[in-house]
């Protein structure tokens, strides 16, 4: 695989941790919803459980924005260090 390619697939991995961190997100919501809803419904297994997902969850979003932000670095690296950015400026 050519330098092109793996910054290519770079970007790629990149977009694809960056649908990661949306569907996290978006699971979070729900998770929110569903312990906002149980307020008015009081049931003791979802009062007992959904705090727990809630928190796996915002862990998991957590870590997927921070694993995103590091691979940023390092595909910026990669670029700097294989001088992708005077051949390829639209790659940034």
């Amino acid at each position: 695989m050519d330098k092109t390619e793996k910054l290519h697939l770079m970007e790629k991995i990149l977009r694809e941790l960056d649908d990661v961190a949306n569907s996290q997100t978006s699971l979070l919501k729900k998770v929110a919803q569903l312990e906002a809803e149980n307020i008015n419904l009081g049931n003791g297994l979802l009062e007992k459980q959904l705090p727990e997902i809630h928190s796996k969850t915002d862990d998991a979003l957590n870590a997927a924005i921070k694993l995103q932000a590091e691979f940023a670095e390092v595909k910026d690296k990669f670029i700097k260090d294989n001088k992708l950015d005077e051949v390829l400026p639209e790659a940034k």
